[in-house]
C-alpha cells in the first residue's frame, strides 16, 4: 500500500508551523492561510447537508488560475454529460478565488493543507468517486489517502524540462503521489516521458493533449460582441498587454515613448499581473519620467474617452481585453516566474509578442513554430524597448503581416482543441473503474 514518508510528513507539519510567521511579510500567503480557518468545517457541513451518497462524485483540484481553467473545459463537458453527478472543485492559491465562483461545480473551496487528519475528514464526508488532479499539483497524502476509496487520476500533465520535481531529494518525496495514479493524461509526449520519472507507472500513461485550448476558445467565442471592452481598442494602433511585471512594463514604456514621438495614434492597454495599488503608482511614476502622456486608470474612464495608456486596475477581465487589441504582448518574459499564458491572445487572432524567458513555455514554442509569435532576445529595458518598438511600428505599417500572424496563431490554437473531450472520456473511465 503506498505511502507517504516520515520525512514528506514531518516537513509539511513544519510549514503550517511556519506559515503565520511567512504570512507577515507576505500578503498572498497570509490571504491563503486566513481562508483555510475553519475549512475543514465548511467542507464537513457541506457534505452532511448537500452529499447525496446515491450520486457518483468526481472531485477536481487545480492549484492556480492557469491550471483552473484547464480544468473548467473538462468539468463543463463532464457536467453537460452527467448533470446528475456531484462536482467539488477545490484550488491553492487565492488568485484562483474568483474562477472557482464561476465554475460549474456543487462545491468549491480551498484545498487544506496535506496533513492526513485533514484529508482523512475530507474523503469521509465526500466520498469521491474519482479524484482528478490537474497540471502536476499531485499533493502526496492526498493521492496515496484517495487511492485507498476512489480513482485518481491526472489531466493535462506537464512537466518542464528543468522542474525541481525530477531532482533529488523533491523526485523521492514526491513518487508516492504519482505512483497512486490509476490514470495520468499528458499533454505531450515529453511530458509523458517526465511522468514515468516522477514515478507514474507507463502502462497507466496516455497523451491526450492540452485542454486551455479548448478553454480559451469556449471563452472566446463566449464574449458578446457588444461587450464594452471591446470598444476599448482603436484597430490596428493598440497593443495590449497582459499579465506584466515590472520588468515588461519598463520595455513597454521605453517602447512606447519612442514610438509615440511620430506615431501619436498609437496605444497602450497595460494590464499589470497585480494590478495593486503601490504597482499602478509605481506605473505611473515611471510614465512620468519617460514623459508619455500619463496613463489613465480604467476605473476612471469616461465612455468617451481613449487615452493613449489605459492602465487596467482590475482582474479578470483580461481574456476580453485581448480582443479589442491588434497585437499583444504578454507578461513574464522578464520575470524569474517566466511566461504567462501566450494562448488567450493567440485565440482572439492576433500576433504576440513576448521577452526572452519563453523557453518553458510550451504554447510559446508552438506559436514562434507556426509564425503567429515574435520573441524579444534582449534582457536590457533600453536594447528590447527598441526591438519592441521597431516591431509594433512594423505592425501598425504592415496590415498584411500583422493579420497573417494573427491568423496562423488563430490556426495553432484551433488545430489544439479536442483534448477537454478525451479528458472527460478518461473522467468517466476512472468513474466507472470506482
Amino acid at each position: 500500500m503506498l505511502a507517504t514518508s516520515f520525512a514528506y510528513r514531518a516537513v509539511v507539519r513544519l510549514g503550517v508551523l511556519c506559515l503565520p510567521a511567512a504570512a507577515r511579510v507576505s500578503p498572498k500567503l497570509r490571504q491563503g492561510h486566513q481562508a483555510r480557518a475553519g475549512l475543514v468545517d465548511r467542507f464537513r457541513r457541506w457534505a452532511a447537508t448537500s452529499r447525496d451518497p446515491t450520486r457518483q462524485l468526481v472531485w477536481f483540484h487545480a492549484p492556480s488560475v492557469g491550471e483552473g481553467l484547464q480544468a473548467d473545459a473538462v468539468i463543463r463537458r463532464v457536467r453537460q454529460r452527467h448533470p446528475e453527478w456531484q462536482i467539488v472543485y477545490t484550488f491553492f492559491s487565492p488568485s484562483a478565488e474568483n474562477l472557482a465562483r464561476r465554475m460549474a461545480a456543487d462545491y468549491a473551496d480551498y484545498l487544506p493543507y496535506d496533513l492526513p487528519a485533514d484529508v482523512d475528514a475530507l474523503l469521509d464526508g465526500l466520498q469521491p468517486h474519482a479524484l482528478i488532479f490537474t497540471k502536476l499539483d499531485v499533493w502526496p497524502e492526498l493521492a496515496t489517502r484517495a487511492a485507498r476509496r476512489a480513482a485518481v487520476g491526472l489531466i493535462a500533465g506537464t512537466v518542464r524540462p528543468h522542474s525541481g520535481r525530477l531532482r533529488w531529494p523533491m523526485h523521492e518525496v514526491l513518487e508516492p503521489g504519482y505512483r497512486a495514479l490509476a490514470l495520468a493524461a499528458a499533454v505531450a509526449n515529453e511530458d509523458a516521458r517526465r511522468l514515468r520519472r516522477l514515478g507514474v507507472p507507463p502502462d497507466r500513461l496516455r497523451v491526450l493533449g492540452d485542454p486551455r485550448f479548448d478553454s480559451v476558445m469556449d471563452l472566446v467565442r463566449a464574449v458578446p460582441q457588444d461587450d464594452p471592452l471591446l470598444r476599448l481598442g482603436a484597430g490596428a494602433h493598440t497593443m495590449v498587454a497582459g499579465s506584466t511585471w515590472p520588468g515588461d512594463e519598463a520595455v513597454l514604456l521605453d517602447a512606447f515613448a519612442r514610438l509615440y514621438v511620430h506615431r501619436p495614434e498609437a496605444r497602450l492597454i497595460l494590464v499589470p499581473h497585480e494590478p495593486t495599488e503601490p504597482r499602478l503608482g509605481e506605473i505611473e511614476a515611471a510614465a512620468a519620467r519617460l514623459g508619455v502622456p500619463a496613463p489613465l486608470r480604467l476605473s476612471r474612464r469616461r465612455a468617451d474617452e481613449h487615452p493613449p495608456i489605459l492602465l487596467v486596475d482590475r482582474v479578470g477581465v483580461l481574456a476580453t481585453l485581448y480582443g479589442t487589441g491588434a497585437m499583444a504582448y504578454v507578461g513574464g518574459g522578464f520575470h524569474h516566474a517566466g511566461l504567462h499564458s501566450v494562448v488567450e491572445p493567440a485565440a482572439w487572432g492576433i500576433p504576440v509578442v513576448f521577452g526572452p524567458r519563453w523557453t518553458e513555455s510550451r504554447e510559446a514554442s508552438l506559436l514562434l513554430e507556426a509564425g503567429g509569435a515574435e520573441a524579444l532576445s534582449e534582457l536590457g529595458a533600453t536594447q528590447a524597448g527598441t526591438t519592441l518598438q521597431e516591431l509594433w511600428e512594423d505592425w501598425i505599417r504592415n496590415d498584411r503581416r500583422r493579420i497573417a500572424q494573427g491568423t496562423k496563431a488563430r490556426r495553432l490554437v484551433e488545430a489544439g482543441t479536442g483534448a477537454a473531450d478525451r479528458l472527460a472520456d478518461l473522467v468517466e473511465e476512472l468513474v466507472r473503474r470506482r
